[in-house]
């Protein structure tokens, strides 16, 4: 069984001076990233492997969660899920070795609520609801899939089993 975690980037900060990628997380955000590492933990969520946007939010929401979750965890730095649409995301998805049960996927908004979107078809009714409303910055959606091959994921064939933000926790 395979399951898919989709980790929103903590809250950003916005420097007058800085591009949009190289926007760094603001205390809000590195205190989220840590509550949202020691959950990982404590849930049993640590993945297998994590893929993470090159952006500087998403590298340091990893690496700040990493650390204070405590793991210890392959990560491939992936520039394709920086701006990147649903489609786009779900075809990085799609190219990672089953060998890699639990994936976790560091990236952004619209493309990560898109493809949460995409992919559940049933779930956790209130972790549903709140996904619904807006995929928070810092949230965790977890979908299980009955599928044995990333490349074989498809429309709403997912189980959404939790959606997890710094602030539900």
């Amino acid at each position: 069984m395979l399951k898919l975690l989709l980790f929103r980037h903590a809250h950003a900060d916005r420097p007058a001076d800085v591009g949009d990628h190289g926007r760094p997380l603001s205390e809000r955000g590195q205190e989220q990233a840590r509550r949202m590492g020691t959950h990982i933990r404590a849930q049993g969520l640590v993945p297998d492997i994590a893929i993470v946007s090159t952006a500087l939010r998403t590298q340091e929401t990893w690496d700040i969660a990493a650390e204070s979750g405590g793991f210890t965890v392959s990560k491939v730095n992936e520039p394709g899920i920086y701006e990147a649409g649903a489609g786009d995301v779900l075809e990085v998805v799609r190219r990672q070795d089953s060998m890699h049960e639990r994936l976790m996927l560091v990236g952004h908004n619209p493309g990560m609520e898109r493809l949460a979107a995409w992919l559940v078809g049933s779930g956790d009714q209130d972790a549903l609801a709140r996904l619904q409303r807006e995929f928070a910055v810092g949230g965790l959606a977890v979908i299980r899939f009955t599928t044995q091959s990333w490349a074989d994921l498809d429309v709403q064939s997912g189980t959404l089993e939790r959606f997890d933000t710094p602030e539900s926790i």
